[in-house]
């Protein structure tokens, strides 16, 4: 009888001990709101830092609801920044790099799809395309945002709205983004529209990753769920047909370097940008996208998701033309893991649907968790 007491007490111990650590862990999560900059116009910018009391910290701004940084430590536990960006909202402007794109993320075959029989033109911003919902699409507006903040999270809501016909598009849309940055260095972007026509939409962020926090993303090893991918015609739309990887330079079912395949590639600038046909993982709707090592730091990204597919881009465009804090970024500077509904669905009824009707909502989530690797 006296040892099963022992043992009780020490389980019961252990438990308090257990919930002292998850309480402690949960105090030292933190959330800071902070002036950024002022637009050219003299509109305020806010910036809101998640930070989990673990070494990871997350820096948004009001400005497309943008990721401006991220941190999180290597296997010495030394901490860094691991994506692209800038201290000034100047940079931002025009670009697409850390924001939330939409309507439609991605391409648009010649600007233009039908739907109910009817019609629809877009901005052509991309050669005779249309790209991440136009000339001024979700990237470009001023979020309203608040904290919140809950047992294992800190995260901000941010909130817009797109008006009826707005860059082309039918149907006046609210539009939510939920950050939050949890006790499990987590960082879940959850998507939520509604409309009240029918309309398209695709959401999803262009955050540029680069887990060494300088160089080139070329040695970073890559694993990504997927077995398939949508091969694309010269101005990166879709043919329609879906391939599969094996033998070609999309072949990340087993680790390889970013690099791997360029040598097989003929696009100018050579590099991925891609659509990857997901593999679902069982019945679960949220499934493993990628594993991201770099082996110098031993830092390790992975990503999960809702949606389909994932654009799979490594900086090909990259040129200098955005200065963030180290500088001129170049070519290859940060890859984008953009989880996403496929490119020109609303021309290729095959391709998943991406109709939101009034009534519906549009709810899609992505998590990036952030891990070393030990050895």
């Amino acid at each position: 009888m006296r040892s099963i007491n022992i043992l009780s007490s020490l389980l019961v111990a252990a438990a308090v001990f257990q919930m002292g650590t998850n309480y402690a862990n949960a105090k030292n999560m933190k959330i800071e709101k902070s002036f950024f900059d002022n637009t050219d116009s003299g509109e305020k910018i806010e910036a809101y830092t998640l930070d989990n009391g673990e070494g990871v910290t997350v820096k948004l701004i009001t400005w497309g609801a943008t990721i401006v940084q991220v941190t999180a430590p290597d296997r010495n536990g030394k901490i860094g920044n691991v994506v692209l960006g800038a201290d000034k909202v100047a940079p931002y402007k025009g670009d697409y790099l850390g924001s939330v794109v939409g309507r439609y993320a991605n391409r648009i075959a010649k600007g233009k799809f039908i739907l109910d029989d009817e019609t629809y033109t877009l901005a052509t911003n991309n050669g005779e395309n249309h790209l991440h919902g136009g000339i001024s699409g979700f990237n470009q507006k001023i979020w309203k945002a608040k904290k919140i903040k809950g047992k294992d999270y800190v995260g901000v809501e941010f909130t817009t709205r797109s008006a009826d016909m707005e860059e082309g598009y039918p149907g006046a849309m609210k539009i939510k983004t939920v950050y939050t940055l949890n006790d499990d260095n987590e960082l879940k972007i959850t998507y939520y529209a509604v409309t009240d026509e029918d309309t398209v939409v695709n959401l999803t962020n262009h955050v540029y990753f680069n887990l060494a926090g300088e160089g080139t993303i070329l040695d970073h090893i890559v694993t990504l769920n997927a077995d398939f991918y949508t091969p694309v015609n010269d101005g990166l739309i879709p043919t329609g047909e879906i391939l599969s990887v094996k033998g070609t330079p999309f072949d990340f079912t087993t680790p390889k370097p970013i690099k791997h395949g360029f040598d097989k590639l003929n696009n100018d600038p050579k590099g991925i940008d891609h659509n990857i046909v997901l593999r679902a993982s069982g019945d679960e709707e949220l499934h493993k996208v990628a594993k991201v090592l770099e082996p110098k730091s031993g830092r390790v990204l992975e990503c999960y998701t809702t949606q389909p597919g994932v654009q799979f881009y490594t900086g090909n465009f990259l040129n200098g033309a955005f200065v963030g804090r180290e500088g001129a970024y170049q070519q290859y500077a940060g890859f984008c893991l953009e989880t996403q509904h496929y490119p020109d669905s609303p021309n290729q009824p095959h391709f998943p649907t991406t109709v939101l009707k009034p009534g519906e909502e549009y709810k899609e989530v992505t998590i990036y968790k952030f891990t070393v690797d030990k050895d």
